[in-house]
């Protein structure tokens, strides 16, 4: 399924060669070649001039000749393709290297591939693996951005504006405090503490508020494991959990954020008529039980005109929005303080308004004001009117008698007339009841309850006070740092608006009576908000302040959610939002805008706050469930790529947090919770079954086939993004006489690799026909099997019979696995000795091995001195060192990552060397390499090494020379066995011929023949002579290649250096560089790891397989 498309080649041999662009136009239209490269991909062609060797194509400049017009120029660049995917950087790819399907990163430019003076020994790979200088110059102007915004502002060639400038105070604090911060603190508190009391409203808010820190804690994490682009809460969530989950709470966040500006505007128009305007009321009174169908009126009529007129001011100008998030910001402030300083004042003087009318425990609101038993010189005063009659002498209502009205101060102060404990204790009230446990009458001008009251519906009503934690989060693509500023910016703001929310629940609680608390739209004071009349220094502070800030909210609301719709379009996950993902030409996702609005009204015109409130309350509890089942299903998974850099997460955590959520969905409503879990529910079988065909088994083990069936099937629909991948190992073990593992160790090393997580495959070839060794296979693999269990290795075993070792692992490398769960990682033995070894095979497999894994695009890992590797009971406390010499797309950084999840390693700290060269700016690598890493998060210990450009030693040739004479001394000497006998023989007739020709006798008939050799009536084949002695002289004329002096002296500066830094490490990881392409040098390259690796115990040497292991993304 993968087709190489490495470069477009002319032969120019003989002169320029006029390129014609319909021959572009006829490729790029080619069906074959559109199916190639996908219907959204575009290709670039950059063609220059080769020539042609005895090796094959190269890349070298032909001599300069004067370029014409329309022909080809002899100074093109080097060939490439460059494909560029939507919602992308551009990656190259370049020459003759793999067009593999590899995650574009922001920190690889190809560009650069000249070979480094000190690194010879690797520079066959430049090409395609650059040098770590030139993947650190990519930090410095990397900008994540919103996907396509960049493709969106290019198009209509607009310069892209680099606006991740925002720190935590403006671009996630502030944010965070004014939409945590909304209507319900002015509006609902106070009430919410009347009819709960202090202690239960102090739980109420400290479920909530707990809720959401537990949340903003996972979501930390998240956005601590790596960059986040534009998305946020959306972006986090679906990366993480998937696009059914993703979908699925995403478009609950879109509905709960939709849900919350219809909740922020018919507050606004709450204060507005209640408050603020009373006069502009259009449907009679408003004023008690009778009146409520006329407020209900006027807030649809007036919600949806300031719908409106909202909807026009975010469509035309969200600049607009965006000035005036300021300005509610700075209104809530302002109102916050008003409320607090006025808390503070009541306590040294008492204020004198306002006076309530109370009967006992019922709080009255007679319209002549009068709040005596009878009225002046015993007079009928309005309450005498309605509890006794039109008489002065008549029987009045037996409660009327024993509680006498009278009129009280409001609010006492604070900590006056023991207001705190007698507010301390719920008063739940029914619809309908003036008081706890009694009935009221509206007509007797009591002020009696619209809804009955419980702990579940305060609850409900009250949690979206607390949402908006992830309004920093919805800017993480103008966030300067964003895995800085959203935890430390989230938990500030959280950790501040709990406090406020605690606090004024105590203060309110032991500064306003409680009838007056309970009294939800302030009737008894004229129509007066309590948190006004609280107020310091006047009550329009806080009713222009709160107005203001509910606009501001609404506004914002309003302006991110269909953005919110947009990005959820745009991920194609629900196709029947497909049409949502359009937009305006000034970028404004015009379709969401007014799905939006229609929504928006729906909420509206149900007209009540306090009915909204719930359904707001299980949309953003779902979503908060999901941010925390997240966080804990990627710890308990162990997934290789998540590595927050938050250290105040634990896995329990987000599990307590989860388990609040649902606890808060059922108590608030659990009819709502079962609503809202359907719908998600529904969503996420749509997305995930769409089109798709079901098979059940028969009985379990049926469905399990089935269910693996179906994983399998879903495997192979795609590879496995950067973020999931994690090494599948086959570690292919050689068999010793008793067919058992010569090296456990290699085992033992696998399963601290692997900590029990993904695919492990042991496989081992026996040389032989299988023919004749089946029984030899059975038991080869139980010996696999058997050992497996006791290095604890879980996983599956293969063996292989085949005539040719080397062939049977590149058959092995090639088939292992099924279907898509396939290995992406081998792991292979050194060939400890392979200078002695009689048999050169023994060093043959392994290269030819080395090979075959590297054409199948798969990572190797080569443990040297694996003898000395320890065991699973042991456990090692020092460094790994990572010597980071070529980019292989982050092997060498995960590797001691997913090493120190196990027991052994998990003592040591990691170190990271890299090599700076003579043009390198060592200082600044550093600070790009420790920035880097602060993106992978990884902690590890950053040391630049500088190789400085310097003469080859007099060691470094005589090693190369000495390696160059081994090599063709063995050439000359190799025989067969067979051959050697043949010479022997050879000798022994000449030595008989010339002694019977001295005594003139002809051949005896005991001439001796040796085992093995041909009989002298038989044709001798053609064979090699053994040289004379004095022929092995001209190894003394051998003069070193100066291609291997160079890698030999890059493979003993290397040495050197990696010695002297890392002689005490526990472990060395280093590149291990490419076979040759010949085999005439296999030899050579033998020798260079071993001078490579000297004087080092345990060293792991890495390849990567072509394609990005690691990402800063989260």
């Amino acid at each position: 399924n993968e087709v190489l498309v490495s470069s477009i080649l002319f032969d120019v041999g003989r002169g320029n060669f006029p390129l014609s662009s319909s021959f572009c136009l006829i490729l790029s239209c080619n069906p074959a070649f559109r199916r190639l490269i996908g219907s959204e991909m575009s290709v670039r062609f950059a063609v220059s001039s080769v020539k042609e060797d005895e090796d094959g194509i190269t890349n070298e400049e032909p001599a300069a000749s004067p370029p014409s017009s329309g022909a080809l120029s002899p100074a093109s660049p080097p060939p490439r393709i460059e494909i560029v995917e939507y919602g992308r950087e551009p990656f190259t790819y370049k020459g003759n290297g793999p067009s593999k399907n590899t995650e574009a990163s922001p920190f690889i430019d190809l560009e650069k591939d000249d070979p480094e003076t000190n690194l010879a020994l690797y520079e066959d790979e430049i090409h395609r693996r650059p040098v770590v200088s030139t993947i650190l110059q990519g930090l410095v102007s990397y900008n994540p951005v919103q996907p396509g915004e960049k493709e969106h502002q290019q198009g209509e060639g607009k310069k892209v504006p680099r606006k991740n400038q925002l720190g935590t105070l403006i671009g996630v604090y502030l944010p965070c405090l004014q939409n945590i911060l909304g209507v319900l603190l002015f509006v609902r508190l106070s009430w919410i503490v009347g009819m709960a009391g202090v202690l239960e409203a102090f739980i109420i808010v400290f479920m909530c508020c707990a809720t959401t820190m537990l949340t903003a804690i996972s979501m930390s994490a998240i956005a601590t494991n790596g960059i986040v682009p534009a998305g946020g809460s959306y972006f986090m969530i679906s990366r993480s959990l998937g696009p059914e989950f993703g979908g699925a709470v995403g478009l609950l966040f879109y509905l709960g954020t939709t849900f919350a500006s219809a909740m922020y505007i018919l507050g606004a128009v709450e204060i507005l008529l209640t408050y603020i305007a009373p006069q502009m009321v259009l449907f009679g009174t408003i004023t008690g039980p009778e009146g409520m169908g006329n407020l209900f009126n006027n807030m649809r009529v007036y919600g949806t005109a300031l719908l409106v007129i909202m909807g026009a001011i975010v469509f035309v100008g969200v600049k607009f929005v965006n000035k005036f998030a300021t300005v509610a910001l700075a209104c809530v402030i302002l109102s916050i303080l008003a409320i607090f300083i006025g808390f503070f004042v009541t306590a040294g003087i008492p204020p004198s308004e306002p006076k309530i009318c109370v009967i006992g425990e019922i709080l009255v609101n007679p319209p002549d004001k009068d709040c005596s038993y009878m009225g002046p010189n015993n007079t009928v005063n309005d309450l005498w009117k309605v509890y006794c009659g039109e008489e002065t002498n008549a029987t009045c209502d037996p409660y009327y008698d024993e509680n006498n009205p009278r009129k009280i101060p409001g609010i006492p102060g604070l900590g006056r007339d023991g207001v705190f404990v007698k507010n301390g204790l719920n008063s739940y009230m029914l619809a309908g009841d003036a008081a706890p446990r009694r009935e009221g009458f509206p007509e007797r001008y009591e002020i009696v309850a619209d809804i009955t009251t419980t702990f579940t519906v305060l609850l409900g009503i009250f949690f979206p006070s607390v949402t908006g934690i992830m309004a920093g989060s919805n800017r993480s693509g103008d966030l300067k740092d964003a895995s800085y500023s959203i935890p430390r910016g989230t938990i500030g703001a959280i950790a501040t608006t709990s406090t406020i929310y605690l606090t004024s629940v105590l203060m309110y609680g032991g500064t306003a009576d409680g009838r007056l608390l309970r009294d939800k739209y302030g009737d008894s004071m004229g129509k007066g908000m309590l948190a006004a009349q609280v107020c310091w220094p006047n009550e329009w502070v806080v009713l222009i302040g709160s107005f203001l800030s509910t606009v501001g909210a609404g506004l914002q609301s309003l302006t991110g959610a269909p953005r919110l719709l947009q990005a959820i379009a745009k991920d194609n996950v629900i196709p029947l939002l497909g049409i949502f993902s359009r937009q305006s030409s000034r970028g404004e996702p015009t379709f969401a805008f007014f799905l939006t609005l229609l929504i928006s009204e729906v909420g509206i015109l149900i007209a009540s706050l306090d009915a909204v409130a719930p359904i707001i309350t299980m949309f953003f509890l779902m979503c908060y469930l999901f941010v925390n089942v997240a966080s804990a299903l990627q710890t308990l998974l162990k997934s290789p790529n998540w590595r927050p850099r938050f250290k105040f997460y634990h896995w329990t955590l987000s599990i307590l947090g989860a388990g609040l959520c649902v606890a808060l969905m059922f108590i608030s409503s659990w009819y709502y919770a079962l609503a809202a879990m359907v719908l998600a529910g529904g969503i996420y079988k749509y997305i995930e079954y769409r089109g798709a065909e079901k098979e059940w088994g028969d009985g379990i083990r049926g469905l399990a086939l089935s269910a693996a069936r179906y994983s399998l099937l879903r495997l192979e629909e795609a590879p496995p993004h950067t973020k999931n991948w994690r090494p599948q190992i086959l570690v292919l073990c050689k068999l010793d006489d008793d067919l058992v593992p010569q090296h456990k160790q290699l085992l033992t090393f696998a399963s601290q690799l692997k900590a029990g997580k993904g695919l492990t495959m042991v496989a081992a070839v026996v040389e032989g026909e299988y023919v004749d060794n089946y029984g030899t296979w059975q038991a080869a693999k139980q010996s696999l099997k058997r050992v497996m269990e006791e290095e604890k290795v879980k996983g599956f075993c293969e063996v292989m019979v085949t005539p040719n070792v080397t062939q049977g692992l590149c058959h092995m490398i090639q088939t292992a696995g099924l279907g898509g769960l396939n290995h992406n990682t081998v792991v292979l033995g050194w060939p400890h000795g392979w200078r002695h070894a009689t048999d050169p095979n023994s060093w043959k497999v392994f290269i030819e091995t080395v090979r075959n894994v590297s054409a199948g695009h798969q990572a190797l890992l080569v443990p040297k001195g694996v003898q000395l590797f320890p065991d699973n009971n042991e456990k090692y406390t020092g460094t790994i060192d990572v010597w980071w010499i070529v980019h292989d797309g982050g092997m060498l950084m995960l590797l001691p990552f997913l090493l120190k999840q196990h027991k052994v390693w998990k003592n040591c700290k990691m170190r990271i060397f890299t090599v700076a060269q003579l043009e390198d700016n060592s200082i600044q690598m550093k600070k790009d390499l420790e920035h880097f890493l602060y993106h992978l998060r990884i902690e590890a210990d950053v040391q630049v090494v500088e190789m400085m450009t310097s003469d080859i030693s007099a060691y470094t040739y005589e090693r190369t020379l000495m390696m160059e004479q081994r090599n063709q001394m063995l050439k000359q000497m190799h025989l067969s066995k067979k051959e050697s006998r043949k010479e022997v023989q050879n000798v022994v007739d000449i030595h008989h011929k010339a002694h019977h020709d001295s005594k003139g006798e002809g051949a005896s008939p005991d001439d001796v023949l040796l085992e093995g050799a041909m009989p002298p009536d038989e044709p001798v084949p053609k064979k090699k002579v053994l040289p004379p002695k004095g022929d092995f002289g001209n190894l003394l004329d051998i003069k070193p290649d100066e291609r291997n002096v160079r890698r030999m002296h890059t493979a003993v500066k290397l040495n050197e250096v990696i010695v002297q830094k890392s002689h005490g490490a526990k472990l060395v990881l280093i590149n291990l560089p490419g076979p040759p392409k010949m085999k005439a040098g296999d030899e050579n390259y033998m020798e260079f790891l071993e001078v490579l690796t000297e004087g080092l115990e345990r060293v792991l040497m890495v390849r990567g397989g072509g394609r990005e292991v690691i990402t800063i993304y989260s």
